[in-house]
């Protein structure tokens, strides 16, 4: 190593020497190091939401909890004073030395509207979904970035120590520059540690998201899976040139089912009455539940008149069904299901051809049950009411 190089390792006031650059990147603000203290760079170097992401991982585990939007959303609460309130439950119940469950934990959640707990997830997921895809390319670069200085620094201790007469303050120079490097080592190995924790992470909201848009009793896409697939195939039929009707179906006289045979064998004829309706889904066709006894069915690339022929006798084949209660051998009697189909781009927005189908669903209703009927273009009803 000539003199040139040497002064520019070793003169800390060169903006361009190799160790005022080092040590600006371990934590020291003018480059220089403090003797009385220690780098911080270990400290420094990983970003704050990746801690939460951590706190929110132990908390978890600590609990048994499993990976689920709600378990999520609460630990995220919890570790990030989201929520004093949830916060403030489980400090008091630990100081009591009483159990935290994971059923006392779902107790405690309880009390916000579905609608706006689920709104509240959806949000949570996409910071979540931020954060994480920021903190991977950030992970990523200061990775590379502390291999890189660690090849520099490994070669540039080789050529010191080469240097035979160099006198103490090399040498000094030689065995921090050594301490550096291991502790680039170390800090490469642990972003790599964190790079590889941040996938899991990420698998388990992917799979959380998934969760989120299932309704967990019939199996089929939720509402609010509805909605986005709402968005898409009207997206896709425009660009396309396509038809696309929505159509709203409602299990008659569900609410006698209940009454009659109790709820358990209501759920198992939500689940046959999901099963013939998911018969006709594809790539084109999207079944959903939308809530309750009611289903929400999507049509692309088909007109009205198709849409309606479709459902039309999917209904009239459950219709023919006899079908009995397992539990008791009472039998059900006829189960079906009455439905009002619109074509989406016969009004000025998604919303009216939603309340048009909603409005073709009572008229089925109250015509008799057990029918399809169409919406003409602006169907307007006033003072209706649904029928059981």
């Amino acid at each position: 190593m000539d003199a040139l190089d040497q002064q520019s390792f070793a003169d800390p006031s060169r903006e361009g020497g190799l160790f005022n650059r080092l040590g600006k990147w371990l934590g020291w603000p003018d480059g220089t190091p403090d003797m009385a203290g220690s780098p911080k760079a270990a400290e420094n170097a990983l970003p704050a939401r990746f801690a939460i992401m951590g706190e929110m991982s132990a908390f978890m585990a600590l609990y048994d909890l499993p990976v689920t939007h709600g378990n999520i959303a609460m630990a995220f609460d919890c570790v990030s004073g989201n929520d004093p309130r949830m916060a403030a439950a489980l400090a008091e119940r630990r100081r009591a030395g009483e159990p935290i469950t994971p059923e006392w934990l779902a107790d405690l959640r309880r009390g916000a509207a579905p609608e706006d707990e689920m709104k509240a997830m959806s949000q949570l997921m996409e910071r979540l979904e931020g954060n994480i895809d920021s903190f991977m390319r950030t992970t990523v670069e200061a990775r590379e970035a502390t291999s890189e200085y660690h090849t520099a620094l490994r070669d540039q201790v080789a050529e010191l120590h080469e240097v035979g007469k160099a006198g103490v303050a090399i040498a000094e120079m030689v065995s921090l520059a050594r301490t550096m490097m291991d502790r680039s080592r170390e800090m490469e190995a642990q972003l790599l540690r964190s790079e590889r924790e941040t996938m899991v992470l990420q698998r388990s909201l992917d799979e959380a998201r998934r969760s989120a848009e299932v309704d967990h009793l019939t199996g089929l896409p939720n509402r609010r899976a509805f909605e986005a697939r709402l968005e898409k195939e009207m997206t896709a039929a425009r660009a396309h040139g396509e038809d696309l009707c929505v159509a709203f179906c409602d299990i008659d006289r569900f609410k006698r089912i209940n009454d009659t045979h109790g709820h358990e064998a209501g759920d198992r004829v939500l689940k046959v009455v999901a099963h013939a309706l998911n018969e006709i889904s594809s790539d084109r066709c999207h079944v959903s539940r939308h809530g309750g006894e009611e289903f929400v069915v999507l049509f692309r690339g088909c007109s009205l008149d198709q849409a309606f022929a479709e459902l039309d006798a999917l209904r009239d084949n459950l219709a023919d069904r006899r079908m009995v209660n397992r539990a008791t051998d009472v039998p059900f009697g006829r189960v079906s299901f009455s439905g009002g189909i619109a074509a989406v781009f016969d009004y000025p927005d998604p919303r009216a051809a939603l309340k048009a189908a909603d409005e073709a669903l009572y008229v089925a209703k109250e015509e008799g049950r057990n029918r399809i009927v169409r919406a003409p273009a602006r169907l307007t009803l006033v003072g209706a009411t649904k029928a059981a």
